[in-house]
């Protein structure tokens, strides 16, 4: 184990330059280790880069990119996870490209949206590897493109090649959003935006004087997995461990080993996976497991919720895993990804509030133990970045405990989405009161006791009766009715009332859990019992609850399930299918 202490880091423009610093000062240092599991019963295979190897593969893969494409040519990452992905994103950037990052056609589910994502992009080049090079061919067959696989250029590429120095204000990628509320748009990220933001994460999970080792499973394709596994370890020069997003689903163990296995880890997941943990985890698995080194577990990308990090720490105590390493934070592609942070060695900040009062937009403090109170986890402060609750209709700045969109300001909000300049006006708007822009996120939130507080999406919003109910309340609440309810596989929204009817109805579709069958299931009384239970706690009559076999709620490329994809595909009638004629099922 390399324990010397990396030099701080210079303030470099854009991330080559930082390799290209890193190459020089510690050339012998470990940079990128992907840890491969060819099996079911493997420990795992590490393939590791120093920054003198990754500098060199930069070069080599910058030149051959260079060689195809004009500098401002969008280039698609087709790669699988590892540290090709790493090496074809720097070298894009260092050619002066402008990457966006992807995945394999073989991704379940999203094709369709990987179509629409090329399309929109119209790259002049698109880079994989020599294992998925063939179902890449085939899918951009008919797309007049170059494909180079990133693994069969050589070293000898690189030659006297020297890389493009782009304006810090130069687009470096495109970030496309998940689509869970409308069609993925790639938002512009420049150089500036991501080395600022890369510096705002270290500095919010203390890594930025202190070394840490980023360990990370999400998707190099998704915004946090790019920014906290390949930024903001080429920033600091930190050691960043990768694993496949598949191998934590089979066996969710092998996180917490990599975890164990270096001191002052830091790592981030969706709310999900620490449930998943706590499901999957055998006690045989948690044997010589020593937590004790963990620094912060970041928490975001969906709804965290307070019980889900009790559960995690009491699953994992024994183990020496920190009280105070879990780290809600919230954040969207629009401002490169963090945007506020709890920091790590804080308690968690946890709030009751009134349901009825958070209804009308205000947020009011209940008792902990009142079982119609909604419990939040408070995500941290802003990391760099200004950060406001505004009406949404009139833009008026709100007062702390009042609810409203959240903003962002900050010189890690992207330039504007590729391509889309209506869009563009109306999200990343101006404010001509002070003279500069403030990102619209269209997400719901307050701030208490200097805390800000994620409520809901906007358009994700359910009003009835000119009450505001969040999805994901409805969705908790449905998912602890019954315990054949797959947990946050399920999607609670509003479609318009039938004939006759005024204002809109609620309708639940949930998945059944894998552990059982439909025919184990009494779907009648399921039903009821998400009724019943939402009706109690919410006040809320649900119009229909459909029970769904397992993968058939849409999910976005991210893992997120897809609200607006799930409604749309209830009003086309795909879930009007009745099993065994019983209401509510679909086989």
């Amino acid at each position: 184990m390399d324990s010397r202490r990396p030099p701080l880091a210079p303030p470099c423009r854009t991330l080559p330059e930082y390799v290209r610093h890193w190459a020089e000062t510690t050339p012998d240092r470990r940079a990128f280790t992907y840890v491969d599991h060819p099996d079911p019963d493997s420990r795992g295979v590490h393939r590791t880069l120093t920054w003198r190897r990754l500098e060199l593969r930069v070069r080599a893969v910058a030149a051959r990119l260079a060689a195809d494409a004009e500098p401002g040519d969008r280039v698609a990452l087709l790669c699988p996870q590892g540290t090709e992905y790493v090496t074809a994103f720097l070298a894009s950037l260092s050619a002066g490209l402008v990457a966006v990052p992807l995945y394999p056609p073989g991704l379940p589910g999203h094709a369709d949206r990987l179509a629409g994502v090329l399309a929109d992009a119209a790259p002049s080049v698109v880079v994989t590897t020599s294992a998925a090079l063939e179902e890449v061919r085939g899918f951009c067959d008919e797309r007049r493109v170059r494909i180079v696989a990133v693994d069969q250029v050589p070293d000898e590429a690189a030659g006297d090649w020297r890389p493009v120095e782009p304006d810090a204000g130069a687009t470096a990628y495109l970030q496309y959003t998940s689509g869970s509320t409308r069609a993925p748009a790639g938002v512009e990220i420049t150089h500036a935006n991501v080395v600022a933001n890369a510096r705002q994460a270290l500095t919010a999970y203390g890594a930025d004087e202190d070394p840490v080792t980023c360990v990370g499973w999400l998707p190099l394709y998704h915004d946090m997995g790019l920014v906290l596994s390949v930024a903001a370890p080429v920033v600091r020069g930190l050691l960043s461990v990768l694993m496949d997003p598949a191998a934590f689903l089979r066996q969710p163990v092998r996180w917490l080993r990599l975890l164990a296995a270096h001191p002052r880890a830091v790592s981030a997941a969706p709310n999900f996976a620490y449930d998943y943990c706590v499901a999957a985890v055998a006690e045989g698995q948690k044997a010589g497991l020593r937590l004790g080194g963990v620094t912060a577990l970041i928490n975001g990308s969906e709804p965290v919720r307070p019980a889900t990090a009790d559960r995690f720490h009491a699953a994992f105590a024994a183990q020496g895993l920190p009280a105070e390493s879990h780290c809600p934070s919230y954040g969207l592609a629009e401002a490169t990804v963090f945007v506020s942070a709890a920091r790590p060695g804080e308690p968690l900040r946890r709030f009751a509030l009134d349901r009825d009062a958070l209804a009308t937009g205000k947020a009011l403090p209940a008792r902990p133990d009142d079982p119609t109170a909604v419990l939040l986890a408070g995500c941290g402060t802003p990391a760099g970045q200004r950060v406001r609750i505004a009406d949404p209709v009139t833009g008026v700045v709100l007062s702390e405990g009042e609810v409203g969109e959240i903003q962002v300001r900050g010189p890690n909000v992207g330039r504007g989405y590729w391509n889309r300049d209506e869009h563009t006006r109306r999200v990343f708007a101006a404010d001509t009161a002070e003279g500069g822009r403030w990102l619209r996120t269209g997400d719901l939130g307050t701030v208490l006791d200097g805390q800000l507080l994620v409520t809901g999406r906007l358009k994700d919003l359910i009003i009835v009766d000119g009450r505001n109910h969040y999805p994901q309340d409805v969705e908790a609440t449905a998912q602890e009715a019954h315990p054949a309810v797959r947990r946050d596989r399920l999607a609670a929204f509003a479609v318009p009332g039938g004939a006759g009817e005024q204002g809109e109805r609620v309708v639940v579709v949930a998945e059944h859990a894998r552990t059982t069958s439909l025919a184990e299931i009494d779907v009648p009384a399921l039903v009821r019992g998400v009724r019943a239970a939402v009706s109690a706690r919410h006040g809320l009559r649900l119009a229909d609850v459909v029970l769904v076999s397992p993968g058939t709620v849409p999910r976005t490329s991210s893992g997120k399930v897809s609200r607006a994809l799930t409604r749309e595909r209830y009003l086309e009638g795909a879930y009007e299918g009745r099993a065994a004629g019983v209401p509510g099922v679909v086989a």
